[in-house]
């Protein structure tokens, strides 16, 4: 790795995007993203589902004035104030989302919704969030085919409609982000569904590990070795496609030893001991066009379950991440910002010197500390090793060249 010159980097150094993007903002104190499950009612039965999703509204859920006092807490948090998701079930079933949504822009707050594609999924629905002030929503693809996705979404035509609304949300003016969740059934489909996401255009392509809880502990999972092949495939696809992961939080690591591997000209799939399914995906991926030199990749952020990352639930439950279920409180009891920052859930997670087993071992720690969500739902601790990371701690071979980066 050349050495910085005299004085500082470069101009052109200073432009170089870093292999992992830190958060500017001190993260022990305001989180990045807080994600609010508005309610738990959709009509779908995805086969994953982390809310086990119910036809009905929970009576318990948070009123909307008690909505507006936990989007109050939030803008309480500071300049720049946190990304606002709205999430489900699916939001759609509340009637106040509207209102919210202009009352988050009035606090504000940049509101983003993820609805799920069920026929409340309209073309006047998309319009009036746009009107409300929201400008980013998510819709779910985990197909290329209508097949898979109607399979693992309980319903026929819900593929269908996911690229009608993805369409009319786009002309509606609203920036989509495409969700996909990794599975044994879908691994294969994975190029397939990034060449939709590069023909149709999408802010982001966000592909979720994974965690064996809710609806999702009757799926089998990856195993280490498959999970490094899934992840260096979608490193190759990063520069055509926009990529992040979620509860995949390694990602971050392999996005540091392949760029000290590409500045080095060295054989990435020769040191990484990557495997057969990633030789598969990346051959597809090249029939579709996806490996090439297209765009500036986009790095991972340096996010965690209560890391930067704060979860409410329907009924006003705070924890870590949608995924870890462990409570640090209520917002109806305590505000959002005294249990985010004070709360032993909270401020154990943020100590990268508390994780166990290989990942406390580990030299990428601390912008990596693996899914503790993972951790906690296959082994009870949540300071365990991550489960779907085969990594052994200190055998990257170029550790002069990675220190700099870390």
């Amino acid at each position: 790795m050349s050495e910085p010159a005299p004085g500082g980097p470069s101009p052109a150094e200073r432009r170089r995007p870093r292999p992992v993007r830190p958060v500017r903002r001190d993260v022990a104190s305001a989180p990045f993203i807080v994600i609010w499950e508005a309610t738990r009612a959709c009509p779908l039965a995805c086969r994953h589902c982390r809310a086990e999703a119910r036809p009905d509204r929970d009576p318990a859920e948070l009123t909307t004035a008690e909505a507006v006092g936990l989007m109050r807490q939030i803008a309480a948090f500071g300049r720049p104030t946190p990304l606002f998701v709205i999430t489900g079930g699916d939001p759609f079933e509340r009637p106040d989302l509207y209102d919210l949504i202009r009352r988050a822009r009035e606090l504000g707050l940049s509101p983003a919704v993820s609805p799920s594609a069920t026929p409340a999924l309209t073309a006047d629905a998309l319009a009036r969030l746009r009107q409300a002030g929201a400008s980013v929503i998510s819709l779910s693809l985990d197909g290329a085919t209508a097949a898979p996705h109607d399979a693992f979404r309980g319903f026929g035509g819900v593929f269908d409609r996911t690229l009608r609304g993805w369409e009319t949300a786009r002309d509606a003016g609203l920036k989509v982000q495409i969700n996909t969740t990794v599975t044994r059934t879908n691994l294969t489909d994975l190029p397939g569904i990034a060449h939709l996401v590069h023909e149709r255009g999408a802010l982001l392509w966000s592909v979720f590990f994974l965690i064996p809880t809710g609806r999702g502990r009757a799926l089998t999972s990856l195993t280490a070795a498959e999970s490094e092949d899934v992840l260096n495939f979608l490193y190759d696809v990063g520069e055509i496609v926009p990529v992040k992961t979620t509860e995949a939080h390694h990602f971050r690591r392999v996005a540091l030893q392949r760029h000290v591997l590409a500045e080095r000209g060295d054989d990435h799939e020769e040191v990484l001991g990557l495997g057969p399914l990633y030789r598969d995906l990346r051959r597809r991926a090249q029939d579709l066009g996806l490996i090439g030199t297209g765009r500036v990749r986009r790095p991972p952020i340096d996010v965690n379950a209560g890391r930067g990352l704060v979860f409410v639930s329907h009924t006003g439950e705070v924890s870590p991440s949608g995924f870890l279920p462990l409570s640090a409180g209520n917002v109806r009891d305590r505000p959002l910002p005294e249990i985010y920052r004070d709360s032993t859930v909270f401020t154990s997670l943020r100590d990268p010197g508390l994780l166990t087993g290989r990942c406390g071992a580990c030299e990428f720690r601390t912008v990596c500390g693996g899914s503790r969500s993972r951790a906690f739902a296959v082994t009870g601790d949540v300071l365990a090793e991550e489960p779907w990371c085969s990594y052994e701690p200190g055998s990257f071979p170029y550790a002069r060249e990675l220190a700099g980066l870390l």
